[in-house]
């Protein structure tokens, strides 16, 4: 039976993700947008001490539709629908900061984590900026109803489209996508930041996914460098495991490329890099599988 704070979740978020289904034979490849909802319940915005504009701060904006070509190629798309001001998945799903919660935690709470301490736990206590978003503490039964129908359904779907992927072809590939402001693609040799790639300095995928996922932004005339400042966070950690067949890789995005970050409405060069990653998505879903297919041995031998 559910609670009632679980009940107003469901209510506000009655589809908590989109599934886009692959158009065709669906290869062992899948894309997810974590971050990119944009439903802002009205209970959340009067909770708030922030407006929706500045709430927004927080979110990938459009990347969703920056890969929305995802489906047509091959590849399953899995984007939330919540926005990461009100629950971040790309964290523990107990990821919990005692200074935003009311009362005592359980012990299942990991109140001491980095994240945590800058603000950007499970249920964030700030947004990008630094600004504060509520007027005050939450209760744990609020926490608890977001983690149980919004964080926790997230991961179990996700879970279960890689064992799908991983149950038909031996291996399992992650594409995690996200944008970063662009001050964190702030120039390195005099030139901006265009693409972080994420592999958790190789512990969450195979070397040449990620050297594949370069070469191909490279050759489209982007900027890309590994793990700095992004190497990934709970998704790729906790999915990629490159030694048993399943690879994780995060892909960041600076905002300059296609979006006015003060007005936050799409740019003229939204449809150009739309183009590209589609490119970039064709080339991942045509290649990866044969850079890390398992060999005929290794199939036999798993029979």
């Amino acid at each position: 039976m559910l609670s009632e704070e679980e009940k107003q979740i469901v209510q506000a978020f009655p589809q908590p993700f989109t599934l886009h289904r692959s158009h065709k034979q669906p290869t062992p490849i899948l894309f997810d947008s974590p971050h990119s909802g944009r439903c802002y319940p009205d209970s959340f915005i009067q909770a708030s001490r922030l407006d929706a504009m500045t709430l927004r701060r927080s979110e990938d904006f459009f990347v969703d539709q920056l890969f929305a070509a995802v489906p047509k190629l091959g590849a399953n798309l899995l984007c939330a629908e919540f926005p990461r001001a009100f629950l971040d998945v790309n964290r523990e799903p107990y990821e919990l900061d005692p200074s935003l919660i009311a009362g005592k935690l359980p012990r299942i709470a990991n109140t001491r984590s980095i994240r945590v301490a800058g603000g950007l736990g499970t249920i964030p206590r700030v947004v990008t900026e630094g600004r504060n978003i509520y007027r005050k503490k939450i209760s744990y039964a609020e926490a608890l109803a977001r983690i149980k129908q919004l964080h926790l359904p997230y991961h179990r779907k996700l879970s279960e489209l890689l064992d799908e992927a991983f149950a038909a072809a031996g291996f399992a590939v992650l594409i995690d996508c996200h944008s970063m402001p662009s001050l964190a693609g702030s120039e390195t040799g005099g030139r901006a930041v265009d693409f972080v790639l994420g592999d958790r300095f190789g512990s969450s995928c195979s070397a040449k996914l990620t050297q594949l996922v370069r070469d191909k932004l490279t050759e489209l005339g982007y900027f890309v460098v590994l793990n700095k400042p992004y190497a990934g966070g709970y998704i790729t950690e906790k999915y990629g495991d490159p030694k048993h067949g399943v690879h994780a890789l995060q892909i960041e995005i600076n905002r300059a490329l296609y979006l006015d970050e003060d007005s936050l409405r799409k740019s003229r060069g939204f449809k150009k890099l739309q183009a590209d990653l589609t490119e970039l998505s064709r080339s991942i879903i045509e290649t990866a599988p044969v850079l890390l297919a398992p060999s005929r041995d290794y199939r036999n031998a798993a029979e």
